[in-house]
Order: C-alpha cells, then structure tokens, then sequence
C-alpha cells in the first residue's frame, strides 16, 4: 500500500518546520568543522541560509524531500529530514544531523523514534539511513535508534577529504 504525505509538513513533538528566524542555526551547522567534514554542501551567509530554508516547502509540496529543526524549546539544536522519499513503494531515506554543543544529549535518537513513528503510521514500510564508514558518531546514532546495519556501500561518496564507503542502516514496519 502506498503511503501518502499530509498537505502541510506538520509540526511533530520535538520536531518542526524551519523558520527564517533559524538562519543562524543554519549558518552555524554548516561552517562548523565536524559537520562540514560530512556534507558537501556549505553555508556561510544568510542569504545562502535563507535559500536553504525556503527550499523546503517546495520540496515537501513535490513529495520529494523534507527537513525539520531538531528543537528544544524554540530553538534548532539540529536536522532530521526525510530524502528519497518513494510514495509508491512506501520508502524513505533520513539524515541528520546535531550541533555539537546539543549531542549526547540523546536528541538525534529521540528525533529519529518520533520521526520514523509517524513515517510507520503513513503508511511507509521502509525508513533506510546512510553515513559515512568514518563517521562514528551518526554509526552511533543510528544503533541507539534501532537501525540495523545492514551492509556497507562502496566508494560511494566524494566529500571533501576523497571517496567514502557508507553504511547502509534500516528499519522496516512490522
């Protein structure tokens, strides 16, 4: 059965919708050293921020990407968006990511259960997950949350430092 996404990326307990008033989040994450290692996207301006932000109504209207602020009382700690989002055979990737002062505080894993909960209550029977072999720390993430590794992916990414192997972590709907 195919799942389906409500009209208006919904708020969800710790989890929601990016403001305009995040760009400082946003900049944050992104020209911070350890989460700059695994992306390779950068984020250095509020104009470039504000691109960032608006682009996910856009995406979520189009079924084909979401993002929501990890949050302690109003303010981002964090990322947890859905990407490969497939209606039709009910799949979805994530990812994530933590400011450094916010982690080991067990919000990743938290955002991730509230997250997949209400991906598993639409409908969708697969919610995947990848990071880099050298990342430890999203390895960590994803095992505390529950998703079983279930292989490693070759060579498949290019970031900054040369090619990356990733793991490939999932957990279905029973």
């Amino acid at each position: 059965m195919p799942a389906e996404l409500p009209s208006d990326q919904p708020a969800l307990d710790n989890l929601r919708p990016w403001r305009a008033t995040d760009v400082p989040a946003v900049i944050e994450a992104f020209t911070n050293p350890e989460i700059e290692h695994w992306h390779v996207l950068r984020i250095d301006t509020a104009p470039a921020a504000e691109a960032w932000l608006a682009q996910w109504r856009e995406r979520w209207s189009a079924a084909e990407a979401a993002s929501w602020a990890i949050t302690s009382g109003e303010t981002a700690l964090g990322q947890i968006g859905l990407r490969e989002i497939n209606l039709a055979s009910a799949t979805v990737s994530l990812s994530y990511w933590m400011l450094p002062a916010a982690r080991g505080q067990g919000l990743a894993p938290r955002a991730i259960a509230t997250l997949e909960r209400w991906c598993f209550d639409l409908g969708f029977q697969r919610i995947s997950l990848q990071h880099s072999t050298r990342n430890h720390q999203s390895c960590r993430v994803a095992e505390k949350a529950g998703y079983l590794l279930e292989g490693t992916l070759r060579s498949v990414w290019q970031l900054a430092d040369g090619r990356h192997d990733a793991h490939l972590h999932a957990r279905i709907s029973l």
